[in-house]
């Protein structure tokens, strides 16, 4: 049983689909960047997969990029490298 303060260990079966969420301010930078980052981490990764949202004042964007996960690895380091980039606020 999964009990709360515990982690549980993800289950995925590789490959699969894998949706990441990133928020950051709107900026053409922004998105540049998180692109980059799925484009180094994931092969396959393409424009067609990637879903914007705005924020009602427009000040930030939500990203939901859609990855070809391989590993855990590779989703570990798709994390660390948005959590590296200064303009990403979060990701989820």
């Amino acid at each position: 049983m999964h009990r709360f303060g515990q982690e549980k260990e993800l289950e995925l079966e590789f490959p699969c689909d894998f949706p990441i969420k990133v928020v950051g301010k709107t900026d053409e930078a922004f998105e540049t960047q998180i692109y980059a980052i799925a484009e180094r981490n994931d092969p396959e990764f393409s424009i067609d997969k990637v879903r914007h949202n705005q924020s009602r004042t427009g000040k930030y964007s939500s990203v939901t990029l859609g990855i070809t996960a391989t590993s855990k690895g590779q989703i570990d380091t798709i994390y660390q490298d948005l959590k590296s980039c200064e303009l990403v606020l979060w990701a989820l």
